[in-house]
């Protein structure tokens, strides 16, 4: 599975993508998903920006920002802490 895969205009993430970034397990990430421990939710792009998305998930201090076309493929990922964003290396484009 590709990280983001795109079916019937919903996104599905790749949950190791998700687990990672907060230090946490897949099965562990999964279950506090359930619990609503983490969250998350998506923006459709306007203007310059449409035809993009972007994916953020909460946790606890923390929020991973995926921008995607609509595709799926990751534009870019960025980490924020604390309300300061840490930019994560860029995908591939192309």
């Amino acid at each position: 599975m590709t990280q983001v895969t795109v079916k019937a205009g919903e996104f599905t993430v790749d949950a190791g993508l998700v687990a990672a970034a907060f230090a946490l397990d897949q099965a562990g990430m999964q279950a506090k998903m359930r619990a609503g421990e983490i969250t998350s939710r998506c923006a459709t792009g306007i203007g310059e920006d449409e035809g993009r998305f972007q994916l953020t998930f909460h946790y606890q201090t923390r929020a991973l920002r995926l921008i995607v076309d609509g595709s799926g493929t990751v534009l870019s990922k960025a980490m924020e802490v604390n309300g300061r964003r840490r930019r994560a290396a860029a995908a591939p484009v192309g």
